[in-house]
This record gives C-alpha cells, sequence and structure tokens, in this order.
C-alpha cells in the first residue's frame, strides 16, 4: 500500500515508517500539518494516518479540508489518550478511525489494512463529473454505457478516486499490474489510450491527460 504518515515527532516518524517499510509500504512523512495537506492534495494514496497535534495546521483541520475538496482516502487519526474531545470531533470532521498514542505498532498495522479493506469494498459505483463506475459490472456509463476490462477498471478507479492529481506512470503501473510485473510504459500507455476511446464512446465529460513516459491526470472538460 502507498500510505501518508503525518507525524511531527520525527524520532516516532522514522520508527513508525521504518516498520511500515518493511511491511512492503510505500511510505510518505509529513511533520506539519501543512506539509500533510500538501501531500495528500498532490499524492495518491491507500491510507492516510494525521497526528491531531501537528505544527503549522493540526490534523483534524487538514481532514476536514481534505474531505470538503472530496478527497475520500481513509484515514485514521493519532490522538492523546485522554482526548476524547478529540477523536470526536476528528470523526465528525471525516476521519475513518482513531488511534491513542502510544500505540501498538501492531495495531496500527492493522487498522491501516483494516481502512484499506474497506474502502475497497465500501463503494463499487464511484462517481466523478458525468461518469459512473460500476466496480461489479465492469461498467462505465455517462450518455451511454460501455463494458471495461479489470485491468481497465482497476485503472479508472485510481483515476476518478484521485482527480486533478498527477499520477505517475510508474506509480500506476505497480498499482493495476502489481509489484511482480516489470515496468511497461508502451503497456500503460495502451489500457490509457482504451480508456480514452471509451470515455469518448459513452460522452463522457471526463478526459485523462498526459502521455507515454510521464504522468497522467484525470480532468473534468470545460462545460
Amino acid at each position: 500500500m502507498k500510505l501518508l504518515f503525518a507525524e511531527d515527532e520525527v524520532e516516532l516518524s522514522r520508527a513508525v515508517c521504518a516498520i511500515l517499510r518493511h511491511q512492503g509500504n510505500e511510505v510518505d512523512p509529513a511533520y506539519d500539518g501543512e506539509e500533510a495537506l500538501r501531500k495528500a492534495r498532490a499524492g495518491s494514496y491507500d491510507c492516510m494516518v494525521m497526528d491531531v497535534m501537528m505544527p503549522r495546521q493540526d490534523g483534524i483541520s487538514v481532514v476536514r479540508t481534505l474531505r470538503a475538496e472530496g478527497d475520500r482516502t481513509p484515514i485514521i487519526i493519532l490522538t492523546a489518550k485522554t482526548q476524547l474531545e478529540d477523536k470526536i470531533t476528528g470523526l465528525d470532521a471525516g476521519a475513518d478511525d482513531y488511534l491513542t498514542k502510544p500505540f501498538a505498532m501492531r495495531e496500527l498495522l492493522a487498522r491501516i489494512r483494516s481502512m484499506a479493506r474497506r474502502s475497497g469494498y465500501q463503494e463499487e459505483r464511484i462517481q466523478a463529473g458525468n461518469v459512473t463506475l460500476d466496480m461489479g459490472e465492469q461498467e462505465l456509463k455517462a450518455l451511454s454505457s460501455i463494458r471495461i476490462g479489470s485491468k481497465e477498471a482497476r485503472l479508472m478507479e485510481l483515476f476518478m478516486r484521485n482527480p486533478d492529481k498527477l499520477l505517475g506512470g510508474e506509480e500506476l503501473f505497480r498499482r493495476v499490474w502489481g509489484e511482480s510485473e516489470e515496468s511497461g510504459d508502451e503497456q500503460l500507455f495502451l489500457y490509457i489510450s482504451y480508456l480514452r476511446q471509451k470515455l469518448g464512446a459513452i460522452q463522457a465529460d471526463l478526459l485523462i491527460e498526459g502521455e507515454r513516459g510521464g504522468s497522467f491526470v484525470l480532468r473534468q472538460r470545460d462545460a
């Protein structure tokens, strides 16, 4: 999984990130709220872990901003053990779960796995612009509908969960084809070309921008 870990205690962050990476995850650390917000806006993550008490911007305001902008990435907030109000406020702001500090690393890992599983099953239908992606039926629908393959569906899901975010070709390939496959710009671009054709066929108001060998972004066409 690709994770964002926002925590201003540098030694704690380094230790947790090292364990998360040892478990096979890709982890981006952030050491204050503004950095966490900037990275969350720019990147595509499977789960974010956000400390409540951070300099420059607190974790709860970061969560609230991301949810207001439409980001649906699962978020776990870290709170001091006695701060019940922080837990309630964080959940009301849009966090999916909370963990009290100090925490056991095994519990954090379990909660991250739980959040990732939950996000994979909670939405079989994803909406962006005038397009609906039905993951169960592997169908794209706008003014008309069309069936798509499993890798096309997973690729489109990543774009629709991260509109207006630049997604690197290497990251897209890894998250759809997996670590075991050798990176292939040609194969990725072929599938993106398929999706572009199918978005055109259903008269979608979405387009995928980007060139072979670079990054790609899903945008809504101007009216």
